[in-house]
């Protein structure tokens, strides 16, 4: 191989493997730059510290449950058109945000798209959507 011309041969390369260093950087910099940000639907998680007084009565939530074809309002079964209806009755009294959660359970199996519309409903019957997720945990017995 011929020396490369003004400089010797490992300086040839250097500035080779540089410029390549420096094509693919602003390759990727480029291509990270123009992917547009994927949102979803924007939810308000309740936290899950508790601030209530000693002496306070913890409000009793409200309990959906969906699986695959079906959503129950605390332990009945409601048909999804009427889900927004008996939401806005049951939480009609309520006026803080903490007292307007519903939990929300869903089966494994659960479409998507049945989880949108009935996140929906409970928004838009002016409910605040709380998930309960499910933890294993394992326990140590000594």
């Amino acid at each position: 191989m011929a020396a490369a011309p003004g400089g010797s041969h490992a300086a040839w390369v250097m500035n080779l493997l540089t410029d390549l260093a420096f094509n693919l950087l602003i390759f990727f910099v480029v291509c990270a730059s123009s992917v547009q940000e994927q949102k979803g639907k924007p939810q308000q998680v309740p936290s899950t510290q508790s601030e209530n007084k000693p002496n306070e009565v913890k409000p009793q939530n409200v309990e959906v449950l969906i699986t695959r074809t079906a959503v129950s309002l605390n332990g009945a079964d409601v048909p999804l058109a009427q889900l927004k209806t008996k939401l806005v009755v049951l939480l009609a009294n309520k006026t803080r945000p903490e007292d307007k959660i519903v939990e929300v359970k869903s089966a494994k199996d659960t479409p998507y798209s049945m989880w949108i519309r009935v996140t929906g409903a409970i928004e838009e019957a002016g409910g605040v959507v709380a998930l309960q997720v499910e933890v294993d945990k394992d326990v140590v017995v000594k």
